[in-house]
């Protein structure tokens, strides 16, 4: 059993998204951000960075329990221990990890930062709303050149890349992106709100 901490957040509903895809069980807990929950001792023995999700695994390695914090390790780990999409060719496996890599450096932090100048800055700030929604636009056009050569964005394989991107890409409204303009990302983001799991997983938690 994994018990999963997280809020309705893009970063916990990528590991939601996962634990949907490979059908374990898994408890969800509610950390709510907007209570300062993410900063009580008892998540930050789990997440010492007191960000959401973070995960305990009852029969982690060695059959013994096993607390994981931070997204992209967490969907590694889950990989790992499932054996479920990361290819184990050794070129297709890291082009997930780059893509989920490419993730976590920049379509993530860059688009948070649009989120927070367009809609929860106390003050419009020109400059930096300027300057983060052109990087979100610039790192959109990344994805849809990438996406027009590969079906999945760490190629042929569904995988821990989709997982990573989808729930960023999915408020590409707060982002002022019209994915209209970004073909192929639309594509892949219609094959990917479809599958039932992505629909559970976006969905955490209730």
């Amino acid at each position: 059993m994994i018990d999963l901490y997280t809020w309705a957040t893009p970063n916990g509903r990528k590991v939601s998204i996962m634990l949907e895809e490979c059908g374990l069980p898994y408890t969800v807990h509610k950390v709510d951000i907007t209570k300062n929950e993410q900063f009580k001792s008892d998540f930050l023995k789990l997440s010492p960075n007191n960000k959401i999700p973070a995960i305990v695994d009852s029969d982690g390695p060695g059959g013994t329990p096993y607390s994981c914090f931070e997204t992209g390790a967490i969907l590694l780990y889950l990989a790992d221990k499932t054996n479920k999409f990361l290819p184990a060719d050794r070129a297709k496996r890291f082009d997930h990890i780059q893509w989920l890599m490419w993730q976590m450096g920049g379509f993530g932090p860059m688009l948070g930062q649009t989120h927070h100048f367009v809609r929860f800055a106390p003050e419009q700030v020109p400059y930096a709303i300027k300057r983060f929604t052109e990087e979100t636009a610039r790192l959109y056009g990344v994805l849809d050149k990438h996406l027009a050569e590969s079906e999945w964005c760490g190629g042929a394989d569904y995988g821990v890349a989709d997982f990573a991107i989808y729930p960023w890409a999915a408020r590409h409204e707060w982002h002022r992106i019209d994915l209209a303009a970004y073909p192929n990302v639309k594509r892949w983001y219609d094959a990917m709100g479809a599958r039932p799991a992505v629909k559970k997983g976006m969905a955490v938690p209730a």
